[in-house]
């Protein structure tokens, strides 16, 4: 299905999608909510799941726990409906933008996986920092 990765050119500038797929045969993959931009959460993909989410046009991710491919939303109900995938100028990266409607796209029922904020400033005990929370909790 995707092209051989004959040279940088092609890789970079060509029409052909090459991908890179690491050592364990992974691509990481970022997805964002394609109205907003927001950044909702980083996972991998291996060949199956790229090709399951191109033809499916819902977001198939690899399991690292599992060891398995996981459809998004198959169990919670929180399906991410592709609109765009993207991949960086190296083929190395995955950015998939999606409508997650009014669901949520993080296990433990926010929005974003995203959701806590690291302060930035003087570190007094790294054992002691405190993130800040960004979103609510959704309640479904």
């Amino acid at each position: 299905m995707y092209k051989k990765r004959d040279n940088i050119k092609e890789v970079e500038e060509g029409k052909y999608l090459s991908p890179k797929f690491n050592e364990n045969g992974l691509i990481p993959v970022i997805t964002a909510d394609y109205q907003t931009g927001d950044i909702l959460m980083h996972g991998y993909m291996n060949d199956e799941a790229l090709k399951k989410t191109i033809e499916t046009k819902e977001a198939h991710y690899w399991s690292r726990s599992r060891k398995k491919i996981w459809h998004k939303g198959q169990i919670s109900g929180f399906v991410q409906t592709v609109k765009e995938i993207r991949i960086d100028d190296d083929q190395d990266a995955i950015l998939l933008s999606v409508d997650i409607g009014n669901g949520a796209s993080c296990h433990v029922g926010y929005r974003s996986c995203f959701y806590r904020s690291i302060p930035l400033g003087k570190i007094q005990n790294t054992q002691e920092l405190k993130m800040k929370f960004k979103e609510k909790k959704k309640n479904f």
